[in-house]
């Protein structure tokens, strides 16, 4: 088992370096001329180029990533170039409120998608086809558009919670919540109609196998059957599909943060790459991606666990 996290802990570095070279490469070549935008349109040629070289921007690609790239391995991200602001501070301030809500919303959609998909699975019929054409009509909905329709009912007409987030540093936890609940909400609903049909897929392929019907040929009664051994190896799909919904909500987050106005990181992200603020950027590029390999190693480690075939591949 230590052999088999160790080789995903490699593999990760090795991703985490690889997306941070091609994000620092795509930067550079965005054309955007950084230096005249926080010069001012006024400034001179001159003054261009100094701002241009005391951010270092006058220097080679690859210098200019490995130096980058030596400060981070030591937790300096540096400083953002708009708002003088430690880039690491920016990210500690942020990324609490978006691992709320993306952490909240996955274990809701966990909850809700596994009962609606085991309730499809095994109750079929009418129980069944209701879940799918539910699934169908929640993933043609946005979760954008369902954002907007909840603000408009809950915050706008009923007035029951606020339109637009009062998060601030040392909020109380009735403010999170009233804050945090329609955003999270929004991103359930999509999750869970996209998680559901996984769910009951993975549970009626395994009420198919060889193993179920010897179960009930040897008098085992049905709740066993489902809770000892069918879910059980129903589980490696099921966690697969919610670590692919959880880096799904990372980047949809984004959109409803900007609705609710909610100072997470994915608003920080649009700002900054509305203003090339390439240190802000990279940090979080940094912090997506060690969320994300952190997120597929505990996966990998739990499928590892309850299935040792998946250790050995």
């Amino acid at each position: 088992m230590l052999t088999f996290i160790a080789k995903r802990v490699v593999s990760g570095a090795i991703l985490l370096l690889v997306i941070c070279a091609l994000a620092y490469t795509l930067l550079f070549f965005s054309g955007t001329n950084i230096a005249r935008n926080l010069a001012g349109d006024q400034a001179t040629e001159e003054q261009v180029a100094y701002r241009a070289q005391e951010l270092g921007l006058d220097r080679p690609l690859v210098e200019r990533f490995f130096s980058w790239l030596a400060s981070a391995a030591s937790g300096d991200l540096g400083t953002s170039w708009f708002t003088a602001q430690p880039v690491t501070a920016t990210i500690g301030d942020r990324l609490p409120v978006t691992l709320v809500i993306v952490t909240v919303s996955i274990l809701l959609t966990a909850l809700v998608a596994a009962a609606i998909g085991v309730a499809a699975a095994v109750r079929g019929g009418w129980v069944d086809r209701a879940v799918q054409v539910g699934s169908i009509a929640g993933d043609i909905v946005p979760n954008f558009v369902l954002a907007l329709a909840l603000v408009i009912i809950f915050a706008i007409n009923l007035d029951v919670f606020p339109a637009v987030s009062t998060i601030a540093p040392g909020a109380p936890p009735s403010v999170w919540i009233a804050s945090l609940t329609l955003p999270v909400i929004a991103i359930v609903i999509s999750a869970v109609t996209g998680s559901t049909q996984q769910f009951r897929s993975a549970v009626l392929a395994q009420l198919e196998k060889e193993y179920v019907r010897t179960l009930r040929s040897r008098g085992i009664g049905e709740g066993e059957i489902l809770f000892a051994h069918v879910l059980k190896n129903a589980a490696p799909a099921g966690l697969t599909v919610l670590s692919l919904q959880f880096i799904g909500m990372l980047g949809g987050v984004v959109i409803v943060e900007k609705i609710f106005s909610i100072p997470g990181i994915g608003s920080t992200a649009v700002s900054a790459t509305s203003q090339s603020d390439i240190p802000v950027i990279m940090g979080v590029v940094i912090a997506t991606v060690i969320i994300v390999i952190i997120v597929n190693l505990l996966v990998d480690i739990a499928n590892g666990w309850l299935n040792p075939k998946v250790r050995v591949s």
